[in-house]
């Protein structure tokens, strides 16, 4: 470690021992990264420092879930000059960008809170863009973990067909995982059957999980 007191775009720092974050308070004490910004005149004690990949591959979960759903950028930290010093660099510019990559693919929903982790956990491992893989990855799990049958409402208008918001109706299976309408349950209502996006429905048990299982799906095909 060096000690000079100056600092100079680019400078690889470590924060010094019992620093703490400012926005959820734990030590990050020895964590290191790059200074990408000082600041101008108005706050001259305060720089921007971008996290280099070691911190970012040792950072909590949490810290980057809870960052997601504030709106706050995991990456950097604004600190001040005193509770830095100098270090020498442990990585590139470019190892920062593929852990910055890895972890938000990673951390693709957490910005939608306690649905957002559940989903995270659902979809992880698959491309964020890659939508007809999110489809059949959810047509999996889904196959897998509702009971059917299963009682459900029509929770979002619709503009055609016969059947209409707040319609209970029976769930009987997943019929199909399209890459229009995503996917599709057969469901009874007065012994007529009807093909419908489960992405339209909400389940009536609160109780059971498929209750939190379907609003899940509906909450991720919403926010796609």
């Amino acid at each position: 470690m060096k000690d000079s007191p100056t600092f100079r775009v680019g400078d690889s720092v470590a924060a010094k021992p019992g620093t703490k974050d400012p926005d959820f308070d734990i030590e990050i004490g020895g964590w290191q990264g790059r200074i990408s910004e000082i600041h101008p005149a108005g706050n001259p004690d305060t720089v921007t420092v971008a996290w280099d990949s070691v911190t970012l591959r040792q950072m909590p979960d949490w810290v980057i879930a809870q960052s997601e759903e504030r709106g706050l950028n995991w990456s950097l930290i604004g600190i001040e000059f005193r509770d830095l010093e100098l270090a020498d660099p442990r990585d590139t510019e470019r190892d920062v960008a593929q852990a910055i990559e890895a972890l938000s693919r990673e951390h693709a929903w957490s910005w939608l809170g306690e649905e957002g982790v559940r989903i995270g956990e659902i979809l992880a491992g698959i491309d964020p863009d890659d939508e007809m893989a999110l489809l059949e990855r959810w047509g999996k799990h889904l196959r897998r973990h509702l009971r059917f049958p299963f009682d459900a409402e029509v929770a979002e208008y619709q503009e055609r067909g016969p059947l209409q918001s707040g319609d209970r109706v029976s769930v009987r299976r997943i019929f199909d995982v399209d890459d229009h309408y995503s996917i599709i349950v057969l469901l009874e209502r007065h012994r007529r059957q009807y093909h419908f996006p489960l992405c339209d429905l909400e389940a009536v048990d609160e109780g059971l999980p498929n209750y939190e299982l379907v609003m899940d799906y509906a909450v991720w095909f919403a926010n796609r």
